[in-house]
């Protein structure tokens, strides 16, 4: 009796491609659905309608908010945010916050995005970024943001939204 070598490696990958056989390379196949990133979207609507305390029902009291990308201290624990957010809330006219890309793991959600909004004064400004927020359950624990603050600065002054931007902002937002 000769062994068909074709057969037998024909057999031996049907067998490994079933799901009896390798469970996990079917469970690598399937995307898990998003825990974290609609907590994300929640806040994102609270804020488009400047629901501070909507923002705030997702953040622990213990919150970390490094909202500067560094060149500003850490705003930290929940009242300090209400009280930034306060002071957010009546320059700006109307925002259009939105994220491109998307990433989760356990307790932790990588985005990319814009926030993008039009100032009380008539300034439209658009600061692309990106951050990464750390949960405690369905709570957000700690918030980074890293950004160019000379292209807030520099909107915010008058100047106008350069093509790179402009490029940048025109992308689809994240399902």
């Amino acid at each position: 009796m000769s062994l068909d070598r074709r057969a037998i490696l024909a057999a031996a990958g049907a067998l490994a491609a079933s799901p009896a056989f390798a469970p996990n390379l079917v469970q690598a196949r399937e995307t898990p659905m998003p825990r974290l990133y609609p907590v994300l979207m929640a806040v994102i609507e609270a804020w488009h309608h400047q629901d501070i305390d909507g923002v705030l029902a997702h953040v622990t009291d213990d919150i970390v908010w490094r909202n500067s990308s560094g060149y500003a201290p850490a705003i930290r624990g929940k009242a300090a945010m209400r009280k930034a957010l306060e002071g957010m809330a009546p320059i700006i006219k109307t925002n259009k916050w939105r994220i491109f890309d998307h990433a989760e793991n356990e307790n932790r959600l990588f985005m990319e995005g814009v926030d993008e909004f039009w100032l009380t004064t008539g300034q439209h400004v658009a600061i692309p970024y990106a951050g990464s927020l750390e949960f405690r359950g369905l709570l957000i624990h700690e918030w980074r943001e890293y950004f160019d603050g000379r292209i807030s600065l520099a909107m915010k002054a008058g100047e106008p939204m350069s093509a790179e931007v402009t490029e940048m902002l025109n992308r689809p937002v994240a399902k």
